[in-house]
């Protein structure tokens, strides 16, 4: 196939079974045996439909892009799901169901000569495309995976539709490549409570201010006796009745403590009363537990570097869990020095559902000190 004039190449690849550990509290999905847990928790793909939602985005541009994909459900089938025809390189090796399928794909798109890979996956399949390809060829990642630390994915799918629209069309807002982290995290030793994150690489990313999210950031020390002080207010005045919805990460971890529990450091947890009721829980077992009460409340914070409230690494708290309390009862705990670091300087959202997603946006109190409070702007999936 001969290629046109001026015309410009996307190759699509998508992990199958990127974010299926999500929402049943599992983590991430890396593994066989993982895989098969998050089955049987009744986990269901998600990656083909995110990554056909950013490539929608890629329509309006027409005859002037061709998209390259592995077949089937590596990357051909979400490109029909968007109504697009692709170029099907039917002679790659057969699935194995690793992320040797991912690196193969990657090198074949590399020989094609394409101009950008959209691929859909977490922060391990960032590491197999960014592995394969180097900093020779652009790529961007369609959050789908469970953790995504690296700073190579849109804040949405439809922000990295957006700005993989915008780089290849060569319209809509400034684009250009910079050099961004390739984070991972051992998943063993989160499931044990400990983060274990390290540098992989560094991969060349079209960017976009706000559309692409910056690598996660830690806490900065000087937040940390306000954030301890601000966890003993809220454990003392949280109506007993109420029960509580703690988020992941070291700063609801605080308030755990607080209460009298470790608690689990990057699970969602449940308190009644001050006490844990149910911990590491999935959003199956959260939707049950709301049935049961009247009262509830989320517990939230904000990861660092990237701002996320909801859609990064707790895809428990889910858009119909989020429905179910409201977005009223969400309070959100977060360090000051964390707040000012993030540009630009909103909250992201990410929940898989545009409805709750538009529900959340708008302004936030952020709680960051005992009787100190940040209005943030929370902003919808950069839709």
């Amino acid at each position: 196939m001969s290629q046109q004039v001026g015309r410009r190449r996307v190759g699509v690849i998508v992990n199958p079974i990127a974010g299926m550990g999500g929402r049943v509290g599992l983590k991430g999905t890396d593994g066989t045996a993982t895989l098969a847990r998050a089955r049987d928790l009744g986990a269901e793909p998600m990656a083909a439909a995110r990554c056909a939602e950013a490539l929608d985005l890629l329509r309006p541009l027409g005859a002037g892009i061709e998209i390259v994909a592995p077949p089937a459900a590596q990357g051909a089938d979400a490109a029909a799901a968007a109504g697009l025809d692709a170029r099907i390189l039917h002679d790659l090796p057969a699935p194995s169901g690793t992320g040797a399928d991912t690196a193969a794909a990657a090198a074949r798109l590399l020989a094609e000569g394409v101009d950008l890979i959209l691929f859909a996956g977490g922060d391990g399949t960032a590491r197999d495309v960014a592995g394969a390809v180097g900093t020779r060829l652009p790529i961007l990642g369609v959050p789908t995976g469970v953790k995504m630390h690296s700073a190579v994915f849109g804040t949405s799918p439809r922000a990295a539709g957006r700005t993989a629209a915008a780089f290849l069309g060569g319209e809509g807002p400034a684009i250009h490549l910079r050099e961004a982290e390739v984070m991972d995290i051992d998943e063993d030793a989160l499931r044990q409570g400990r983060v274990s994150a390290r540098l992989h690489g560094l991969a060349r990313v079209p960017h976009a201010r706000g559309l692409v999210q910056a690598c996660k950031a830690g806490a900065r020390p000087d937040d940390e006796a306000a954030l301890d002080a601000l966890a003993r207010v809220i454990a003392r005045e949280w109506p007993a009745e109420r029960l509580m919805i703690l988020g992941c990460g070291s700063t609801t971890r605080r308030l755990k403590r607080a209460m009298g529990f470790e608690g689990t450091l990057l699970g969602v947890d449940v308190a009644l009363g001050g006490r844990p009721l149910a911990l590491d829980v999935t959003e199956a077992q959260l939707l049950r537990l709301l049935d049961r009460v009247r009262d509830a409340g989320i517990l939230a914070s904000v990861t660092g570097g990237q701002g996320f409230l909801f859609g990064r690494g707790n895809q428990q708290i889910s858009a119909e869990v989020i429905r179910r309390v409201g977005r009223q009862a969400i309070m959100v705990m977060t360090g000051a020095n964390k707040l000012a670091t993030l540009d630009p300087p909103a909250l992201q959202v990410d929940t898989g559902d545009a409805e709750v997603d538009t529900m959340l946006a708008g302004y936030i109190q952020v709680h960051t000190a005992p009787g100190q409070r940040m209005v943030m702007r929370v902003a919808a999936g950069a839709a």
